[in-house]
């Protein structure tokens, strides 16, 4: 198999034994992205809006470092702790996305690392 992790001096530490993402073949497969502020680790304050709005740089940031862009991603994975925050999350992803839009999921979760309310993974065509 062949294995390339991918990362970036732009993002966040990674809080586990993990990289950013990795390239098999002609796929890239990203980590989990949340809000956290890649100067300090720590979470973005504010809630909701400025946690996805900095997931999603983090994603951008992902996505850049191997090299590819936005319109590269064919699916994407989101992770809300409060599926209410639906709407809300739309609004800011459709302002980082353009259409033809990926194929995506919504899942609602218990919790998210670091208390995140809003977490994001990606499969980007090499």
């Amino acid at each position: 198999m062949n294995k390339h992790p991918i990362s970036s001096n732009k993002l966040p530490p990674a809080a586990g034994p993990f990289v950013p993402a990795v390239q098999s073949n002609d796929i890239i497969f990203t980590s989990g992205q949340i809000g956290q502020d890649p100067k300090t680790g720590t979470l973005v304050e504010g809630g909701l809006e400025p946690q996805t709005k900095q997931a999603l740089a983090n994603l951008k940031s992902v996505v850049e470092a191997a090299d590819k862009d936005m319109s590269d991603i064919i699916r994407v994975c989101i992770y809300l702790v409060d599926m209410a925050d639906f709407a809300q999350i739309n609004t800011i992803y459709a302002d980082f996305m353009n259409e033809p839009y990926p194929a995506r999921t919504c899942i609602a979760v218990a919790a998210l690392p670091l208390g995140a309310r809003f977490e994001i993974d990606a499969v980007i065509q090499a």
